[in-house]
């Protein structure tokens, strides 16, 4: 059985929130908050600290052209303990092992599979 969990999504398509969104909330997860670039992970995290973060590495960029990388980094130095795992369309190992070792808790690949992805957030 699953822990049920709090969780801040981030990625800048609508589309990908929303889908995530369905398959998290239909295995009983709590979507608290969403968020399309790294400056709102980064706010809505010391806002709403939620268990899990589910962040994409490519961002699209604002002004301040900051990353999903840049979002891990910042939220970590806020909470070294958050339990950030880190979801794209990259499926590099050299990504993988970077996000892994700025302290990410996990890699899910798009397209994912939602029974990966719940597997992941338990992890």
């Amino acid at each position: 059985m699953f822990k049920l969990v709090n969780i801040l999504l981030v990625d800048d398509s609508e589309y990908l929130r929303d889908l995530l969104k369905t398959v998290l909330k239909s295995a009983g997860h709590y979507v608290v908050g969403e968020a399309a670039n790294a400056e709102e992970a980064v706010e809505k995290y010391q806002t709403l600290h939620p268990e899990i973060v589910l962040l994409d590495i490519v961002l699209k960029q604002t002004d301040t052209a900051s990353t999903g990388l840049d979002a891990l980094k910042a939220i970590l130095h806020f909470d070294p303990q958050a339990k950030i795992i880190m979801c794209s369309a990259l499926n590099q190992q050299t990504l993988i092992n970077e996000t892994m070792k700025l302290g990410a808790k996990g890699f899910v690949a798009k397209p994912f599979e939602p029974e990966k992805l719940l597997e992941t957030l338990v992890m």
